[in-house]
């Protein structure tokens, strides 16, 4: 009896179980149906919508400053007409006719075009005729894309010079339509209020054009260093790819050239983003935009009142010496590497026109300046010791014109050499490193030892090498390979190998720094954007002085060599004295005059000088290259050093 209690009892529990399952499956059931019957389409659409995201706009890029926080360069905002294909679907003749459109409207420049841009406009406004350069059977064999190719190769110049003038502004506008497909492309800068104003109006008519605030370099001080800082621009065509993979678009603004290009990582900002979605017709909508941040502030090594100073004393100097027609001079801490201020002038035209770039690309035969890396070159190499002497008197050598001095200064030692420009010393270590035994005429038998050896020791203080200066590119000087033993005297006073302004600086900033070579550099600090008018922000990144070597020489005969060169501006004789004398910042140096051929049979002179000071504690070394000179008696290189040390330390 029990057991039958205990069965039903079980059964109905069961029974109870089996209907709320049903009941489940039914709610799951019609659950379903109603998703996929009443709201099957709507999530449908959902599904098929996709987040996109575009690049959209550069933000300003980082202003620069110079060490003491006058801004050199800052940005002028300025109107852009820019295309997006949003929906990444335009076909070619739907942007040509926008194009064509946009003609009508704005004032085009067609500067930028080129035979391919004119060629791929022909066949897309030109499809009967492009296709008809094809046979039958080339149709058939070749795929699109060579297809394309032939037709362009069979294009002729007078098809392209077909292309009617008013078209031409329609060629740009595409041009640059075309440059990215995944980014806002700049199709023109600088629009004019009337520009502005009509595009405005039509913008619903113009899908994927709008007007935007761009930014363009300002140079606050005009020419003054314009050169250094470079130039603004377009991604070259060359450098596309490797752009791309560093997550810019093709119609990014970059640097291009000089500082804006060296330091493109720190000043470039981080860009504005704008993120939409899109569904499968095509319509966009959420559509959100994330503010960029500006470009970080360059902090130049650069001394602006300086500099402007430097820049007028060279202009008096050339205008007044009508034998001279360019000049080029740089000025840095020797100990640092920090550059305070480069310049370089040349007559056009009879116009001083700025070249400063021709300090770091420019090389020319420096003449006796080089003389004290040629003193240390024989100390190293054994050739002669601190005190030897020789007799300066004229050198015979076969096959080589007579050789000497300015004058005959009988014996002396390696300090009047430095002091009064010996060439003939210079000359007998030169014959020594080539093992030539000059009193019986015989030996120089290993040529490619004697100007390695030069070289390498020259190459210790930056002569002949890169000075790792902080732009992209500098010129190393021109090497004159291995040639005769008098090519090699040549060598050893500054008429054979030629050197950049810039590496003569760091020769004598090595002298001065006692056998260290550093980088020179104009940077000086990284700092945040700052939105305060006048303010460079928050120091972020400083450069700190980077040692490249130290002259493998023993200590002494560096200081030997300061010597001499301190008495080149200080000493009875030196060839500087009468230009420094009463000097109280106690410079010391060496001057330099290379004898160049001027193209018609007669000769010109370079005139150079290296300096530093003061001669304890050097704080400033100098570089003066004027190249060219009608005179060698001129003193212009002289006065251009006297005048520009004196208001450094004037006004220090």
């Amino acid at each position: 009896m029990i057991e039958k209690k205990g069965n039903k009892l079980l059964y109905s529990r069961l029974r109870i179980l089996f209907i709320i399952v049903i009941l489940l499956f039914s709610i799951l059931i019609i659950r379903l149906g109603k998703i996929q019957i009443v709201q099957g389409e709507e999530f449908r659409e959902e599904s098929q919508k996709t987040t996109k995201t575009v690049y959209s706009w550069n933000t300003p890029r980082g202003k620069i400053y110079d060490r003491n926080g006058n801004v050199l360069v800052e940005n002028e905002p300025i109107y852009t007409l820019t295309y997006t294909n949003l929906s990444n679907d335009d076909s070619q003749q739907d942007k040509l006719d926008l194009a064509k459109a946009l003609a009508g409207i704005i004032t085009m420049s067609t500067e930028k075009v080129t035979e391919r841009d004119k060629k791929d406009y022909w066949i897309l406004t030109k499809k009967q005729e492009a296709f008809a350069k094809l046979t039958n059977e080339e149709q058939k064999k070749l795929d699109d894309n060579e297809e394309y190719q032939l037709i362009l190769e069979r294009i002729t110049e007078q098809e392209l010079a077909s292309i009617p003038t008013d078209e031409m502004e329609v060629l740009a506008i595409k041009r640059e339509m075309d440059v990215d497909s995944s980014s806002a492309n700049r199709i023109k800068s600088g629009l004019t209020v009337e520009e502005i104003a009509i595009v405005n109006e039509r913008l619903e008519e113009l899908p994927g054009v709008e007007v935007k605030i761009d930014s363009e370099r300002n140079y606050v001080y005009g020419d003054t260093l314009r050169q250094l800082f470079g130039n603004v621009g377009q991604i070259p065509e060359e450098e596309a790819e490797s752009y791309k993979s560093e997550g810019y678009a093709l119609s990014d603004m970059v640097g291009t050239s000089f500082l804006e290009q060296q330091y493109e990582e720190v000043l470039r900002g981080t860009k504005e983003k704008q993120t939409y979605v899109e569904d499968i017709t095509g319509a966009i909508s959420d559509v959100k935009l994330t503010s960029g941040e500006p470009g970080k502030n360059l902090m130049l090594t650069i001394d602006l009142p300086l500099q402007q100073e430097l820049e007028k004393i060279i202009e008096e100097e050339l205008i007044k010496d009508e034998g001279a027609t360019s000049a080029y001079v740089v000025m840095s801490n020797p100990t640092t590497g920090e550059i305070l201020a480069i310049a370089g002038k040349k007559e056009v035209d009879n116009q001083l026109s700025n070249e400063l770039y021709g300090a770091f690309y420019n090389s020319y035969a420096m003449g006796s300046a080089v003389k004290g890396a040629t003193v240390l070159t024989g100390y190293e190499t054994g050739v002669i010791s601190p005190g030897d002497t020789f007799v300066d008197s004229p050198i015979k050598i076969n096959g080589t014109p007579v050789k000497k001095s300015y004058v005959n200064m009988g014996t002396i030692n390696d300090l009047t050499a430095l002091e009064r420009s010996s060439n003939v010393y210079m000359f007998h270590i030169a014959m020594k490193i080539g093992d030539y035994d000059y009193a019986r005429k015989l030996g120089f038998k290993n040529p490619e030892k004697a100007y390695e050896m030069m070289r390498k020791y020259f190459a210790q203080f930056g002569l002949g090498v890169k000075t790792e200066i902080d732009l992209p590119d500098e010129a190393t000087g021109y090497n004159g390979g291995v040639q005769k033993l008098g090519n090699l005297m040549d060598f050893s006073i500054g008429q054979f190998d030629t050197y950049t302004p810039l590496q003569l600086l760091q020769y004598v900033s090595t002298i001065a720094n006692d056998g260290v070579r550093v980088q020179p550099h104009f940077m000086k600090e990284v700092r945040e954007s700052s939105n305060e008018n006048g303010k460079s922000g928050e120091v972020i990144e400083e450069f700190q002085t980077n040692v490249l070597n130290t002259v493998d020489m023993d200590q002494s005969y560096i200081e030997r060599v300061q010597n001499g060169f301190h008495l080149v501006m200080n000493g009875n004789q030196g060839t500087a004295t009468s230009t420094f004398k009463g000097a109280t910042y106690d410079p010391a140096g060496k001057t330099g005059t290379a004898q160049v051929s001027d193209g018609s049979g007669g000769y010109n002179y370079n005139l150079t000088l290296v300096g530093y000071a003061p001669y304890e504690n050097p704080e400033v070394a100098i570089s003066v290259v004027v190249p060219n000179v009608e005179n060698d008696s001129s003193g212009i290189n002289k006065s251009i050093g006297r005048k520009i040390l004196d208001y450094y330390f004037q006004n220090k």
